[in-house]
């Protein structure tokens, strides 16, 4: 183990043994070799072994990384203004995909109650059990009286109206990584030998990866990953959608900057503790594993699938459009002790040099007339 890194408990360790032994189960049932994108699945959501399916503490300052809606209730409250719009021009129904610890749907709740803009409904699409439960626990105590609005939901709708938000939920889906060469197109993938996962690279067994990847012009040597699982959903979501507005926000880039020459050794990354590094075979089911999104790929999958381009920039102009600034000055800046954090917050939302350049907004949709006013400048479409 890293010496950087702080060392788990013994329960941790014993709960990261146990998925070790699952995975290395999975290995020898699939023939002692599976591809990293099963490799990370496992990692992420096997079933009560999983990072997110497990009980560990994963946001805020105790677990191991901090989200957008857990450093400040400005980011909630600002996109609950899209989305009053959206669905003003659609239907009053909200879905969040991967709610988190809930604080963004609370956030986006108590705004839209404050602009008399309530939905009919508030539906959470969630996989973790863990993550369910801490969530209701959070609206149930802070939003009583708003309870019978919200549900949960174990699989996607048949047809979806309205406003879907994803919130950093596109980086946590499993990716396959691929290699590159001056000859083939290679996959890489996870073997073990004895007690330890090993990489082992295989000619492509999927012919939807391999022709993507024969798309992508890149130099020799190249490893970069290939989301097959974000396209996915992307693309089912638009199926569903009747008329309404998907909205993803988190870190990436277009494709051509993705896979940009010099980023030759991919965007793969692990986070444990508010340490980032980039071993995945460390520790598994005790970090959490992503890699940045190709918002070429997710524009293109909603495309492909009925939905229209709505609007693609950066977080901070996104919050800077939608009136974050406006939110902050209903605090005064007299009262020293509240206008300063949230101050200080709003910073850390928008600055190049945090989150906001970094993270990006895209709006694909279906049956809206209008442009989104929190699009209205800083369009980065020309990117994709």
């Amino acid at each position: 183990m890293p010496s950087s890194l702080p060392l788990p408990t013994a329960e941790a360790q014993a709960h990261s043994r146990q998925l070790r032994e699952l995975i290395h189960s999975d290995i020898t049932l699939q023939g002692g070799w599976i591809p990293f994108s099963r490799f990370m699945e496992l990692a992420l959501y096997a079933p009560g072994l999983g990072y997110y399916n497990a009980g560990a503490r994963k946001l805020g300052e105790a677990g191991d990384f901090i989200t957008a809606p857990e450093l400040s209730p400005l980011f909630g409250r600002t996109l609950a203004r899209q989305v009053a719009d959206i669905m003003a021009q659609s239907s009053p129904h909200v879905l969040e995909l991967g709610a988190g610890s809930g604080k963004l749907a609370l956030d986006i709740l108590s705004e839209l109650e404050r602009m008399g803009s309530l939905p009919q409904s508030y539906s959470i699409l969630e996989v973790s059990a863990d993550l369910r439960e801490r969530q209701q626990t959070l609206l149930q105590q802070r939003m009583p009286h708003l309870a019978p609005r919200v549900h949960w939901l174990d699989a996607l709708p048949q047809q979806i109206s309205g406003a879907i938000i994803g919130n950093e939920v596109l980086d946590a889906l499993p990716v396959h990584l691929m290699h590159w060469t001056d000859s083939r197109i290679l996959e890489m993938g996870v073997s073990h030998e004895g007690e330890h996962f090993v990489w082992d690279e295989r000619l492509p067994q999927t012919p939807a990866l391999l022709e993507i990847a024969q798309q992508i012009s890149v130099p020799d040597d190249y490893v970069s990953e290939i989301s097959l699982t974000a396209r996915g959903l992307v693309s089912s979501l638009c199926d569903r959608l009747h008329s309404g507005a998907l909205l993803f926000i988190d870190y990436g880039f277009g494709a051509r900057e993705y896979y940009h020459p010099q980023r030759n050794t991919g965007t793969l990354m692990c986070h444990y503790r508010h340490h980032s590094h980039d071993d995945p075979f460390f520790l598994p089911g005790l970090q959490d594993i992503t890699a940045h999104v190709d918002f070429t790929a997710i524009a293109e999958s909603a495309i492909d699938h009925g939905a229209s381009l709505l609007g693609y920039t950066s977080q901070a102009h996104f919050l800077l459009n939608c009136g974050i600034t406006d939110l902050l000055g209903e605090t005064s800046a007299e009262s020293v002790r509240d206008y300063l954090p949230l101050s200080a917050q709003l910073q850390k939302l928008t600055s190049p040099a945090e989150m906001g350049e970094l993270f990006k907004v895209i709006a694909l949709g279906k049956g809206l007339d209008t442009t989104l006013r929190c699009f209205g400048a800083g369009d980065k479409s020309r990117f994709l």
